[in-house]
């Protein structure tokens, strides 16, 4: 026989009540903390240019903006072409929570990777990478880097991309934690609900 079922159907019931509450409670909290508040990590919100979004004029430069407020000193950003080699920028500008860099020479037509790392509240870091293209009708292709051959080297078939686009990466690190302290928030009101049923039915009896 089970705890609860030597309690008094009024206080039975209000116990199950209870446990109903504690559960929607933790449901509805679970549901309400947006990720970038629950982790308390920085992310990539706003690109200009845009994720792979193709120009019919080269940009000027590269415009983030972050969930965040920048810290200088641990704000990068790289761009580089599609033979992997940086592009000449500026260095990086921080102005809240949006960095920038400015090409100090214009960019020829082609495919280019914006690489970036910062720094969220609690000090952890934060990278990721996309890609956007060049396509000036007016400008030229960027110069192709040289293919070397070797006896030994492997065929490579007609098609075939020579990289994977860069997937863009971010820490979600301490998400289980968050989900894991909501979780023992519900347990703790449930077994609270419990004991005060219990006390309730010692002091009557």
């Amino acid at each position: 026989m089970h705890d609860t079922d030597l309690l008094p159907d009024a206080h039975r019931r209000g116990l199950f009540r209870r446990i109903g509450l504690a559960t929607a409670l933790t449901v509805v909290l679970m549901a309400l903390v947006p990720p970038g508040a629950a982790w308390a990590h920085n992310a990539l919100t706003e690109a200009t240019p845009a994720k792979n979004a193709t120009l019919e004029k080269a940009p000027a430069g590269v415009e983030l903006r972050f969930l965040q407020k920048l810290d200088p000193d641990d704000t990068t950003i790289t761009v580089t072409g599609a033979d992997r080699k940086a592009v000449a920028t500026s260095p990086p500008a921080v102005d809240g929570a949006t960095g920038s860099v400015t090409f100090t020479e214009p960019l020829t037509n082609g495919e280019y990777t914006v690489a970036y790392r910062v720094a969220s509240r609690d000090g952890h870091k934060v990278q990721g990478s996309y890609r956007f293209t060049v396509a000036d009708p007016a400008s030229t292709a960027s110069a192709a880097p040289p293919v070397t051959t070797s006896p030994s080297a492997a065929p490579v078939a007609a098609g075939t991309p020579a990289t994977q686009p860069a997937a863009e990466t971010t820490s979600t690190t301490s998400g289980p934690m968050v989900i894991a302290g909501l979780g023992t928030a519900g347990v703790l009101l449930v077994a609270g609900g419990y004991w005060f049923a219990r006390r309730r039915r010692t002091h009557s009896s």
